[in-house]
């Protein structure tokens, strides 16, 4: 039982040297025997740092074997859930037409095309070209290897904004850069990845990193910094807290549910079509707190709207039903969310997901950055004010939230929404 305590040692040294060899890297580019080689390293640089400890502090009780045997059990189940897990699962989903990457390339000559057939040759990247941008508004709507040209690049931030985009890749000689600031702050302002097929390294940007592609050297601009190490844990740690509350939440959505259907009779589950991570379209769920016919009422009463910007909110809606007071004032409603985090539609903490009729009002690209994150049930807005707060102090909100997102964020949020859930505070 003593070699326990020998845990940290080697897994802090273990998870730095993981992230410092590019082990956390995405599925696409990284092959198993690669993924491999990272964890052997690693695993190595691992034990020389705790024999090294043992031998300075004279920890004679440790068995050697015994730390040996972990390390090798260690290796191979890192090695054993990345391939025979994730990386299946990854491979598959991409066969069913699923976790396709939406790149956007800029520029149709040679260096777009060289990129483009690179890309074609790695179909098990999973990567869709949805596109071309170019400066010669001639060459609009000419087709370029399989895929149109969209416009030009001056509309960049137009074609951003209607289609479903993952990822900006600039493909054009540095003679013809002049366009890249008004690229790169149009990926910042929407929340799109931006890269760079460069060969100059010296550019101070904030958030970039170097990712080479097959002998492609890409300059990648993050408009979110997330380590994806760190996003994973996010996602298991949404799972484990929704699957430790179930026990408790379970009985209580049961008793929601029979009060909503002995109210009217109606369906007792609202679903809507909200946009989510990179404005995909998800069905988010929730009580039904109005009428049955709330939806075409909306357009009756619109002109009574309270809130400012994109939303609607008015504080005695007529449309809100008996059983709805209730679950609204004590945030019942929104219960099973819990479902859309359990698919990973949702994180219980992000930005809150907004309708296609509300972003469809965003008036500014910056408000389209809340993208770039998975939306929420809970964020900064539900502990500085909920409803009270006006749509642009909730916009700032979610904003810091993305810049200075960490787990430790997350938790502090979490604890922070239960006493405000609990007194009523600020709910509408």
């Amino acid at each position: 039982m003593r070699h326990f305590a020998l845990l940290p040692l080697i897994w802090v040294p273990l998870l730095y040297s993981l992230s410092v060899f590019g082990a956390y890297r995405g599925l696409r580019v990284i092959s198993i025997p690669s993924y491999a080689w990272k964890v052997i390293k690693a695993m190595a640089i691992s034990l020389a740092v705790l024999l090294g400890m043992l031998f300075l502090l004279k920890m004679t009780f440790v068995s050697r074997q015994v730390i040996l045997t972990f390390a090798v059990m260690n290796l191979v189940m890192l090695v054993a859930v990345r391939a025979g897990l994730i990386w299946w699962y990854f491979r598959h989903s991409v066969q069913r037409g699923e976790n396709c990457l939406k790149v956007l390339i800029i520029g149709i000559g040679g260096r777009a095309q060289r990129l483009t057939e690179m890309l074609d040759r790695h179909t098990e990247w999973g990567i869709d070209i949805i596109g071309y941008l170019d400066t010669d508004p001639d060459h609009v709507g000419k087709e370029i290897m399989g895929s149109k040209v969209l416009g030009t690049v001056a509309q960049v931030g137009d074609v951003l904004n209607g289609q479903v985009i993952d990822e900006v890749i600039l493909a054009v000689p540095r003679s013809r850069l002049s366009h890249m600031e008004e690229i790169v702050n149009a990926c910042e302002e929407q929340g799109v990845r931006f890269r760079f097929m460069a060969d100059v390294f010296d550019l101070e940007v904030a958030r970039t990193r170097l990712v080479e592609l097959d002998g492609i050297p890409l300059l990648t601009f993050d408009p979110v910094a997330q380590n994806e190490g760190m996003l994973l844990a996010k996602r298991f740690m949404d799972l484990l807290l929704v699957l430790a509350a179930m026990p408790v939440v379970a009985p209580v959505m049961g008793l929601v549910a029979l009060a909503i259907k002995l109210d009217d009779g109606g369906p007792v589950f609202f679903k809507q079509e909200r946009v989510g991570l990179r404005k995909r379209l998800f069905p988010m769920y929730k009580f039904r707190s109005m009428v049955v016919d709330a939806e075409a009422k909306l357009k009756e009463i619109e002109h009574l709207n309270e809130a400012e910007g994109p939303i609607f909110k008015i504080e005695k809606d007529p449309r809100i039903t008996r059983v709805g007071h209730f679950i609204r004032k004590t945030s019942l409603d929104e219960l099973p969310q819990l479902l859309n985090v359990l698919r990973g539609h949702m994180s219980l903490v992000g930005p809150r997901p907004m309708s296609q009729r509300d972003v469809g009002l965003f008036e500014r690209g910056i408000q389209r950055k809340r993208f770039s994150v998975k939306p929420g049930l809970t964020c900064l807005w539900a502990i500085k004010g909920r409803s009270r707060l006006t749509f642009e102090q909730w916009l700032v909100l979610d904003l810091q939230y993305i810049d200075e997102w960490s787990l430790w964020l997350d938790l502090k949020i979490l604890l922070l929404t239960v006493p405000v859930v609990l007194k009523g505070s600020g709910s509408m």
